[in-house]
This record gives structure tokens, C-alpha cells and sequence, in this order.
């Protein structure tokens, strides 16, 4: 009998314990604006799985995130403003996060849960900023912003099939799998669920569908093929026949989606962890095409609404049986906190968090939340004072579109709460609430751009048994503004460099001639002339370097050309 009461108890305690570590899972889409759901007023997507999920859910009606994809992820992943943690742009090197932030993985995995991602990471492809690097214990994921792109080199030569039958990173190696992208990561995301329902998990889902290029199964192009998504709203967007034809393209990877969230949910129901399940489902920024966006102006990469504004939505049954709509303004850096409320992971307490805890605001809305002033910002490589920047704070945003020097009257002041599709510039007329919100946002840009973090570069760490080989991506290749997929460019990596033997490789897009190769490592150059023969890869064997951190700089001296390698595998043999 005692052992009996034993056993019950224990069995009460992990019960309890159950229920007060609720499983965690994160779903965010690539580029699906406000506008690209049933639930948002679009009466052409079909999105029957996540309009429920809207009906069960409580819904976050004033929401922002960043312009653009991977300070969103770095703001989400640590609940700070993107560019303290080094985050300042899709690429040209911008897109790696500091090593030293702390991630929700690694906050709940020292919390115990197991933590999987799956999908798109874009904040660092190489060690120690890779998502098996920053707390994730299984990771299945892309490179860089997207598939097909310069920094992805496993698809990017795919082109128009590149969402198909993908070579993917699964743990730090390459990995070829069968079928479409977004089934591949929904099936990696349900099969980890699986795997750990006995114990509490983290699972980040993170579609780069519905971002270019727009490949989708026939299939579900043909729900949209003979629709007209410019008609049928009460402002109907301007569209080109191109525009159209992205947005059916658009509508049809949304609707796979769709699906696929339908499958993970059954999956929860099935294995009867739902209601334990904190489930919180977002967008990462504005549509990337101009198409519905709920009347608001601007899209992706734009401060105005349509590019910062998504819808949020969060289910946790155990704690909130019934539906809601929140209208409090909120943002992507306030679900870390958030999420550590309810696990009870603790929130790092040596550095600025930017987010707010959101449980106050689930059960009633007549907590008293102060009018915080929200900063929003995107050019290549770093903000750009007064131009494409954004502090909002209450009904009010002001917006620079300007130069450096600008005047106040240069500015655009909207009224939100009277003006929500930002059409009626206020600035000559409440001057004083301009030059008040003026104040405030040089007070935070002044702040963020002296970043320790943004000042001081995050570094790909070369020569470690972490990570060899080591491969360069152009994603997170510095040096030339727009750096792409450009022959003739000038191109780096910041690196820290392990002392050793190594074997070098350059990949060229085209094939190179006689010339001459050059590697610039710091202080350290190597170069050795090259008989081609027309290839597009080079081989540097034995190549003797010395510790360093610095400037990684590859190139090719063809004639008068200057060449930047298309990628660079560095291999330490000794």
C-alpha cells in the first residue's frame, strides 16, 4: 500500500508537472501578409485550418514585427530589438546574430525541453551561429533567406525546381530529401512532436513558403488559376497581370500551408497534447508582391503598416478555453517573455529586453500597459538616418522617407486610430506631436546603431571540429553594398581563424581562365598563379594559417578581372 501511494504520487507530481510545462510551438510563414487569409477579410485564399485556428484562438489585432525576415527572427528568437543582437539585413553579412544572445531554444532548453526547428533560420549559416550551435537539438533547415538564393548553393542551382526533392541541412550536414519544401518541414516538425510527447518541447516551425520563388504543386495552383485577386474588395489593389498571376501562386503555397498546419494540429489531437500545447502562429513581415493587404499602405521591406503589420495568434486550451481579440498593441519581441511566463524558463537578466510578457493583456485588457514607443527601420547593410524609418507610439507614427539633414515638416505623421491606411500626412499640422515622436526615435536610433553586438561583428569561427569543412555563403559575405550573385564584385567574410594546415576550395558560377588566385587572410596573403582550364573550381591545398580575427578575402585575378568566388570551402587537415 505504501508503495502504492508511492507510485501515485509520483504520478500526480509529473501530472502537475505536465501541466505547469506546457509544450511550446512556434509556426511562422515567409512573406504571408496581413491580407493573405480568410480570417483578415480575403475572401480568395482558403485557409479553412487556420481561420478555426483564429476562431479558437486568442487573436492579436495590432501586431508588428520588423520589415524584413531575419530581424524578425532574431527579435522573436531573443526578445530584443534586432539590431542589438548584431542583426541589421537580409544579407551582405547582416544576417548573423551575435553568438552571445541568448535564444528561446537555448532559455528552454535549460529549462528541460527538448527543442527542434524546422524550416528557415537565416540568422547565421555557419559555427557557432547555426541553430544546433544556439540551443536547438534537432535542427532540419535551408540556408540562408531563402531556397534557390546565392547563400542556399545546395538549391540555388535547382532554379525553377528548387522546392522540390531539396538538398537540405539536417543537423550541420546536407541531406537530400523527396517531395515539396513545406511538406518536408511539416513532416520533419510532426515527427519530432511524436518523438517527444512524453516530455515538453519547443518545436519552431518555420515555412519559407509563401517567399519567392513562387513553386508550389500543380495542384494547388490549380485552386486559383481562373481567379481575379484584384476584385471583390472594397479597395481593390492595383495589380499588374503579373501581380495576379504571383498572387494565385501566393494563394496556392498558402493553401499548402494551410494543410499542412491541419496535419500538425491532428497530430496533436491524436496523441492528446493539445491542450497542454502553447501554440502561437505568426508572419514574419508585409507580402513581398504588391495584393490584398487589408487596405494598409506599403509591403515588405516598407516601415508603413502593410510591411510590419501580421496577424498573431496564440491557443493554449488549459489556460484559455474561450476566443478573444486583443487590440494592445504588441510586438514580435514580446513573445520570448511571454513564453518564458508560461514555461517558467527564465528570461536572461544581463542584458536590455525589449518585449513585454503578454500574459497580463490574455485575461483582461484593462491592465494598465504604458505607451511604448516601437522603432522600425530597414536599408542594406546598416539604418540609414531618416530614410525608411518608422517610431511608432500610441495612434501615432511618424515616418522618414528623407535625407539626414531633414527638417521636421520632411517627415510623414499619421493618425492610426483616424488614418489606419497612413493616407493623410498630419506633420504641418500637429508639428509638435511630430518633433515629440522626433525626440524619441533619435533617442532610440542613437542607442541601437552603438550596439555592442551591431559595433563589433559577430565572426564565422574556421578550423574547429564543430564545423569542417567550412562553407562561405555569399548571404553572409560582406564588403561590396548588394552583394549577390555578381562576377565582379568584392566580397569578405569576418572571421576568427583556427592556426592550421589548410585545404581551400573557390566555386565560381562561370567557369574561370588562366589567372591568378589570392587569398587575403588579415595580415596573411596567398596567391599561386592557376592554369583553369576553363573550370569553375579552384583547388588552394596546404595552405599554412596562422590565428586570426579579421577579414576572410577570396578573389580571382583574371586578366583585369576581379572575381569573388561564388562560395569557399576551407577544410583544416592539420
Amino acid at each position: 500500500m505504501k508503495n502504492l501511494l508511492f507510485l501515485s504520487l509520483g504520478l500526480l507530481f509529473i501530472a502537475c508537472n505536465k501541466e505547469e510545462a506546457p509544450n511550446v510551438i512556434i509556426i511562422m510563414t515567409d512573406d504571408q501578409g496581413y491580407g493573405d487569409f480568410g480570417f483578415t477579410g480575403n475572401h480568395h485564399v482558403k485557409t479553412p485550418i487556420l481561420d478555426n485556428l483564429a476562431k479558437e484562438s486568442i487573436q492579436f489585432e495590432s501586431f508588428y514585427v520588423s520589415p524584413v525576415c531575419a530581424p524578425t527572427r532574431a527579435s522573436l528568437m531573443t526578445g530584443r530589438q534586432s539590431l542589438r543582437t548584431g542583426v541589421r539585413d537580409t544579407y551582405n553579412g547582416g544576417a548573423i546574430m551575435h553568438t552571445d544572445e541568448v535564444t528561446m531554444a537555448e532559455m528552454l532548453k535549460e529549462a528541460k525541453y527538448e527543442t527542434g526547428i524546422f524550416g528557415k533560420w537565416h540568422l547565421g549559416d555557419n559555427y557557432p551561429s547555426r541553430p544546433i550551435d544556439q540551443g536547438f537539438d534537432e535542427s532540419l533547415i535551408h540556408l540562408s533567406g531563402g531556397m534557390s538564393q546565392v547563400g542556399d548553393f545546395t538549391t540555388y542551382f535547382r532554379k525553377d525546381s528548387a522546392y522540390f526533392d531539396p538538398v537540405l541541412w539536417h543537423n550541420g550536414e546536407q541531406e537530400a530529401y523527396e517531395g515539396y519544401c513545406s511538406d518536408i518541414f511539416a513532416n520533419g516538425a510532426i515527427d519530432f512532436i511524436e518523438k517527444n510527447k512524453d516530455n515538453p518541447f519547443f518545436c519552431y516551425l518555420t515555412f519559407n513558403a509563401p517567399h519567392t520563388p513562387l513553386q508550389l504543386p500543380q495542384k494547388y495552383y490549380d485552386m486559383y488559376k481562373d481567379i481575379d485577386p484584384a476584385v471583390g474588395f472594397d479597395e481593390s489593389p492595383a495589380m499588374t497581370e503579373k501581380d495576379k498571376e504571383d498572387a494565385r501562386k501566393v494563394y496556392g503555397m498558402v493553401s499548402n500551408i494551410d494543410d499542412n498546419i491541419g496535419r500538425l494540429l491532428e497530430k496533436l489531437d491524436e496523441l492528446n497534447i493539445a491542450d497542454n500545447t502553447l501554440l502561437i502562429f505568426l508572419t514574419d513581415n508585409g507580402p513581398q508582391q504588391r495584393r490584398y493587404v487589408g487596405s494598409m499602405r506599403g509591403r515588405k521591406t516598407m516601415v508603413y503598416r502593410g510591411g510590419v503589420r501580421v496577424p498573431m495568434l496564440l491557443r493554449y486550451p488549459a489556460k484559455f478555453q474561450d476566443s478573444k481579440t486583443v487590440t494592445t498593441t504588441a510586438t514580435h519581441m514580446d513573445i520570448l517573455p511571454t513564453v518564458a511566463s508560461f514555461t517558467g524558463a527564465k528570461v536572461p537578466n544581463d542584458r536590455q529586453i525589449d518585449g513585454k510578457s503578454l500574459t497580463s493583456l490574455l485575461d483582461s485588457e484593462e491592465v494598465d500597459w504604458a505607451e511604448r514607443p516601437l522603432f522600425f527601420s530597414w536599408t542594406r547593410r546598416y539604418p540609414e538616418l531618416y530614410q525608411n524609418i518608422a517610431l511608432q507610439k500610441g495612434d501615432y507614427r511618424l515616418i522618414g522617407m528623407t535625407g539626414y539633414d531633414a527638417q521636421i515638416e520632411d517627415f510623414e505623421l499619421y493618425n492610426m486610430a483616424s488614418d489606419p491606411a497612413e493616407s493623410i500626412n498630419l506633420v504641418l499640422q500637429e508639428t509638435l506631436k511630430a518633433e515629440e515622436l522626433k525626440a524619441e526615435f533619435d533617442k532610440q536610433y542613437q542607442e541601437l546603431i552603438q550596439s555592442e553586438h551591431l559595433v563589433n561583428k559577430p565572426m564565422i569561427e574556421i578550423g574547429t571540429p564543430s564545423e569542417n569543412p567550412v562553407f562561405l555563403n555569399r548571404n553572409d559575405a560582406g564588403g561590396q553594398k548588394g552583394i549577390w550573385s555578381q562576377d565582379e564584385a568584392f566580397g569578405l567574410w569576418h572571421v576568427k581563424i583556427h592556426e592550421g594546415l589548410y585545404n581551400i576550395k573557390y566555386k565560381f558560377l562561370n567557369p574561370v581562365k588562366d589567372g591568378k588566385a589570392y587569398l587575403e587572410v588579415g595580415s596573411q596573403v596567398f596567391q599561386k598563379r592557376m592554369t583553369s582550364n576553363e573550370s569553375d573550381l579552384i583547388e588552394l591545398n596546404n595552405v599554412n594559417i596562422s590565428e586570426m580575427e579579421g577579414d576572410l578575402i577570396p578573389y580571382y585575378m583574371e586578366k583585369n578581372r576581379r572575381i569573388f568566388p561564388f562560395w569557399v570551402e576551407l577544410e583544416k587537415v592539420n
